[in-house]
């Protein structure tokens, strides 16, 4: 457990973006969408080559140290599947009438920083629809954070080279979250405090369900040492595997392809992908 330190600080790393989200919505002169487009393809190629070239290979080797051959694979597709079938349920118990994924429109992210909009926000008072679109949007986004925590917190505990770079593309997905929260909340209080309040406790997620799960895992599984056993690792990272191609194909590449033109969404997919395999053949 000599990365436990580092596992959690990439974890925090990774759920504090949501906050840059909420800055670029109050004072960046223009919300770039296209640059958004290709930040999110790149997180999800980075996820989805380190999924399947990695991840669940790592999995499935730790499980053959305690499984035959034929058992280790049909174990591996089962928690692969599981960790699918465990986040599309978490998907579909999530309150939200807006789609926690979708970004404010180009004039409501500039209104944010326009002085007489706030002013006219303020005279206007609360606006209990908007806030609760805005609350309803930062539990959804910060229930979609625990096992995206878990996912870097346990990627980072067994290789740290595979870790960084999982917790760079998961920051940057969660920076048009932020974005996404922090807007309804402005619009029905008035208050770009309150707003970067909410997009950061949304990411805070992330570092809290890393630190449950590990406790969780530790007091179930740990040793001496707090270390899992294999089949214990190798059923986690199939799972994982599992959550981060689903988070890809569902929530990044469809995001990524709203808001982007051309072939943005592609190239940042492929450009993910390559940075991904050149840091597994340089730092491997």
């Amino acid at each position: 457990m000599e990365n436990l330190g580092l596992a959690f600080g990439l974890t925090v790393f990774a759920g504090l973006a949501t906050g840059i989200g909420g800055l670029i919505a109050f004072f960046a002169k223009r919300t770039d969408y296209r640059f958004l487009s290709v930040t999110t393809g790149f997180s999800a190629g980075v996820m989805l080559y380190v999924s399947f070239v990695e991840i669940l290979p790592e999995g499935g080797e730790a499980l053959a140290e305690v499984f035959t051959a034929q058992t280790a694979s049909w174990v591996t597709v089962a928690a692969f599947f599981g960790g699918i079938a465990l986040i599309a349920l978490i998907d579909s118990l999530v309150p939200s009438a807006e789609n926690p994924h979708e970004l404010p429109s180009p004039e409501a992210a500039s209104a944010l920083r326009d002085g007489g909009a706030q002013a006219k926000v303020g005279r206007a008072g609360h606006d209990p629809k908007l806030m609760r679109m805005g609350l309803f949007t930062a539990l959804a986004i910060a229930i979609h954070n625990f096992p995206e925590g878990l996912v870097t917190f346990l990627a980072t505990l067994q290789d740290p080279t595979l870790g960084v770079p999982i917790a760079v593309a998961i920051a940057l997905h969660n920076i048009p979250e932020g974005i996404s929260v922090a807007v309804p909340i402005y619009y029905a209080t008035g208050s770009r405090a309150k707003a970067l309040v909410y997009a950061v406790a949304s990411g805070l997620a992330e570092p809290i369900g890393a630190a449950i799960a590990y406790l969780g895992l530790r007091l179930a599984f740990g040793g001496q040492e707090g270390a899992f056993p294999p089949a214990v690792m190798g059923i986690l990272f199939a799972g994982v595997a599992g959550v981060m191609v689903y988070i890809s194909l569902d929530e990044l590449l469809p995001t990524s392809r709203a808001y982007g033109k051309g072939h943005d969404s592609i190239l940042g997919l492929i450009g993910g992908m390559a940075v991904m395999a050149l840091s597994l053949v340089l730092l491997g």
